[in-house]
């Protein structure tokens, strides 16, 4: 078994921690309903910030922004500044939270509290066991989500149940052997259809695409064909999948939380992976972390 197997095996429980963590220790760090808050991120952590929230300003919780952290508006003013860092080491996530220092109260969510992350941020929350041995991330990306559901008030037990069906459940059909695939989302699932499309690409080199579900008529959909796969996590709207259909192409939806249907899209990298001859653990031009030199 890869690292990354064993990794996205254990989310289940990890899902159960990051619950617990998010009504005790973790309670007083992350923002307050009501605050004015942005998330940021590098890769997947980003696409993570744009489900956090996606998912908290919908919920009436407070205004919430995502931005990649190189591309964060430093004119912008938050009550809270979130951000997430597997590694702690991640070089634009780490100058962004040294520029704001001082001037805007941040909280990184983290698996390695560096001590260049506590030298820059007021709060610090520890995801240690959700750390990955692959460079590939899974467990501690869907662990991060869930302690901020959690703290929104939007996680359930029947979350974590729907994990272990996606674990145990086969794959749909045809999806190893895809020519191509897109990742559809809506509202604070566009950011899921976002991971889902990265975790292929670098897990297997497929050819990935993901858009917000309704944005997909509007021209996505001329790359249907009888070898192509289309995946909807979450609700669809009416008569997309009746219209994909049509094209000949595969369709995949589910009645699980699109969080737990996640987990079968890095089930599926890693059997497109391993059908290929590939190490889904050690991805090619990819490190665990991105650490920029001063020239770069």
């Amino acid at each position: 078994m890869t690292f990354v197997e064993a990794e996205i095996a254990s989310q289940p429980a990890c899902w159960r921690r990051a619950a617990e963590l998010a009504s005790t220790q973790a309670k007083a760090a992350l923002p307050d309903h009501g605050e004015r808050i942005a998330v940021v991120g590098c890769g997947t952590s980003f696409y993570m910030a744009q489900a956090y929230a996606a998912l908290r300003e919908s919920n009436g919780l407070g205004e919430a922004d995502a931005f990649a952290a190189s591309e964060f508006p430093l004119g912008r003013r938050y009550d809270r500044v979130v951000a997430l860092t597997r590694s702690g080491t991640t070089t634009e996530v780490l100058e962004l939270l040294g520029r704001l220092h001082g001037t805007t109260r941040s909280v990184v969510v983290t698996a390695v509290p560096s001590a260049e992350v506590r030298a820059v941020s007021d709060d610090v929350v520890e995801l240690a066991f959700a750390d990955e041995e692959s460079v590939v991330q899974t467990r501690f990306a869907t662990t991060a989500l869930t302690l901020f559901r959690a703290h929104l008030g939007l996680h359930t037990d029947v979350v974590v149940t729907d994990a272990e069906t996606a674990l145990s459940e086969p794959l749909p059909e045809g999806l190893v052997e895809a020519t191509q695939l897109s990742f559809l989302g809506r509202g604070w699932t566009v950011g899921l259809a976002n991971e889902a499309a990265l975790k292929m690409k670098e897990a297997s080199l497929a050819w990935t695409e993901s858009y917000p579900a309704m944005e997909y008529r509007h021209g996505p959909i001329s790359i249907a064909t009888d070898t192509t796969a289309t995946w909807m996590f979450g609700s669809a709207p009416a008569g997309l999948a009746e219209q994909l259909r049509a094209t000949g192409a595969r369709w995949v939806e589910s009645t699980l939380d699109p969080l737990a249907d996640l987990i079968r899209v890095q089930r599926l990298a890693v059997a497109r992976a391993t059908a290929s001859g590939l190490d889904p653990d050690r991805p090619r031009h990819l490190t665990r972390s991105v650490v920029l030199q001063e020239n770069e």
